[in-house]
């Protein structure tokens, strides 16, 4: 996915040119996108693709387009001191773009598959705390990335205010998304192929909203482990 808007020759350009497009439409959105370099999360010699509206992955390293990434971040609707949860957290982009919109009052839990890829999101957090001089660290939801399955989540854990998936969603697993939500709370998805918005309006109310087409890898399916039981993933709020 991604191509809707034209490469930029730097950072600035890329989002100059997403604001130009309409994906990002809010400015705490956009100050979020210039304060964090695309290319700093992507490996050294892959980075003259940073700036192109195109996904990559290399491994079981992947970013979304920045287009796609611009959908989400304006459909979350963030605001200070919210609790986030992003399933299939990555190399921790997303989360790092969120962390500096909720402050310091704010949960910001991220959840990822690969053992590998979690080191690498920790590498690249490290380096974006040591040299940016783009935000006072102390205004800084800083994400905590823990391994597992987004499916074992222990039902002990708290729910969250927002609840991105960076995975496509199969319909059966659609209430269980929607069970991590706190009432008023808003989760973003692939579903169906589609990118989707759905908003908890009270205790069994919802309210669906399909953002765009989108393509993402299906959330991959828990194992058991060999005594038979799934692996529970314990967030720091459980």
């Amino acid at each position: 996915m991604g191509g809707a808007v034209s490469a930029g020759e730097d950072n600035d350009e890329l989002i100059d040119n997403l604001k130009e497009a309409q994906y990002i439409r809010t400015e705490l959105v956009e100050q979020a996108f210039r304060a964090i370099d695309r290319a700093d999360y992507y490996l050294e010699e892959f980075k003259e693709n940073a700036y192109k509206d195109l996904a990559w992955k290399h491994g079981n390293i992947h970013l979304s387009a920045p287009c796609i990434y611009s959908e989400v971040m304006e459909a979350l609707d963030l605001q200070p001191g919210l609790s986030f949860l992003n399933l299939g957290s990555g190399t921790g982009y997303l989360s790092s773009m969120v962390g500096l919109i909720l402050g310091p009052f704010g949960v910001n839990h991220g959840v990822e598959l690969h053992p590998d890829v979690i080191e690498y999101a920790k590498q690249k957090l490290d380096f974006f705390i040591r040299t940016s001089d783009s935000f006072d660290k102390f205004d800084f939801c800083e994400p905590s990335f823990v391994p597992g399955n987004c499916l074992e989540l222990s039902p002990d854990c708290s729910q969250y205010d927002r609840v991105y998936c960076g995975a496509g969603v199969q319909k059966e697993h659609e209430d269980y998304m929607k069970s991590l939500l706190k009432v008023g709370g808003i989760l973003v998805m692939p579903l169906e192929e589609k990118l989707t918005k759905i908003t908890r309006t009270g205790p069994s109310a919802w309210e669906t909203k399909k953002i765009l087409a989108v393509s993402f890898a299906p959330l991959v399916q828990p194992r058991r482990s060999e005594s038979g039981k799934s692996r529970l993933v314990q967030l720091q709020n459980c």
